[in-house]
């Protein structure tokens, strides 16, 4: 794999608990991803260190309140956009947030080969990962394929991977204890549960037996809060995602939220996680959270982006923007709940259908 190259800025700060989004000042500095962290036949680091990282990773990856799952941008010929990418991530980090998902279902890992989300994760940690946490997706319903995008990632420097359960293919429960039971040998690992994803719960009963396993960072449950306090009560890290966020966070004992909605207000979302109890605040982002939600996730999000000005209006297929109704319905919101609790520095339009570009071979 060539040298990889992009633009990262240089200087981050974190915003007051009031102020608006904060965009981040880009000045044009090389970021470049060195040819031994992008290369994906490179070996992990010996025993003994590796040991000692992962402990360390566990620990601070376990405290993170705040983490975003960053979309991924393209290209109008659909390849990934990582000026676009690092600007993303650059007012994520303006803004507060301690740690960034690259490549999860909102990044659109499962529309990427495995050079693309492997070199992803790696530009990521070269280039942000002394300033966030860098947590991977590495899931797979192949339970082969998942171990070599783990072993991967974590070559690459990344300090914890997300793996959803096998999908489509669905196992049994002493499946999925054994398909998670190959991975966690290799380093941190989060699991995240969402049934509405892949067709099948991961019970409390699995859950708890790789609880027990010193690599076993958390769970990012989509259940409900019933379940979170039934988690949390035994001493098991949860994250949720946004719309069970707030009283997960201060009702249910959850560390914090893995989100989609920071994406467009990590300013509020920021203050959710932060600030204390807000039942107001989160009835105003629930509108928000509702309307990301209208169609399967991402495709809110990357309409709501290309809108905002912060991407190209570039869909890779499947994904289709959402309807004209849809995207004037957008543009209402963000003038309910004000343009400057928004990412982007632009005036927020509604785009055209003929705006969009729809890339199947990518």
């Amino acid at each position: 794999m060539n040298m990889l190259k992009s633009y990262c800025g240089s200087s981050w700060f974190l915003r007051g608990p009031n102020s608006p989004v904060l965009p981040f000042n880009s000045r044009n500095t090389y970021c470049k991803v060195q040819p031994t962290a992008a290369r994906l036949d490179v070996r992990l680091q010996s025993n003994s260190s590796v040991a000692v990282k992962h402990r360390k990773s566990i620990d601070d990856v376990r405290s993170l309140r705040f983490i975003t799952a960053v979309k991924t941008p393209y290209l109008p010929s659909g390849k990934l956009d990582l000026e676009s990418y690092d600007n993303l991530v650059n007012i994520q980090i303006a803004n507060g947030v301690e740690g960034i998902l690259v490549a999860g279902s909102t990044g659109e890992g499962q529309l990427m080969t495995w050079d693309e989300q492997i070199m992803l994760i790696a530009h990521t940690v070269n280039c942000f990962g002394d300033k966030v946490k860098v947590i991977g997706n590495a899931g797979s319903n192949c339970t082969k394929e998942a171990i070599n995008a783990t072993e991967q990632g974590f070559a690459v420097g990344m300090d914890a991977a997300l793996h959803i359960n096998p999908y489509y293919g669905k196992t049994s429960n002493a499946g999925l204890v054994a398909h998670y039971n190959s991975l966690l040998p290799v380093g941190p690992i989060i699991i995240y549960n969402v049934p509405s994803r892949s067709g099948q719960d991961i019970p409390p009963s699995v859950i708890e037996i790789l609880a027990q396993n010193p690599n076993f960072v958390g769970v990012k449950e989509c259940v409900g809060n019933e379940r979170v306090k039934m988690y949390t009560d035994k001493g098991i890290v949860v994250w949720c995602f946004d719309i069970l966020s707030h009283l997960a966070r201060w009702d249910c004992g959850a560390v914090g939220v893995q989100s989609v909605a920071s994406n467009l207000v990590p300013g509020l979302i920021r203050e959710l996680m932060f600030g204390g109890k807000n039942p107001t605040l989160n009835s105003k982002l629930m509108t928000l959270f509702d309307w990301l939600f209208i169609e399967p996730s991402p495709i809110a999000l990357n309409t709501a982006l290309a809108q905002l000005g912060v991407i190209k209006p570039v869909f890779r297929l499947p994904y289709v923007p959402l309807t004209l109704e849809q995207r004037v319905g957008f543009v209402n919101l963000v003038k309910e709940m004000g343009r400057q609790h928004f990412v982007g520095e632009k005036d927020v339009q509604v785009l055209e259908d003929d705006d969009f570009i729809i890339v199947g071979r990518y």
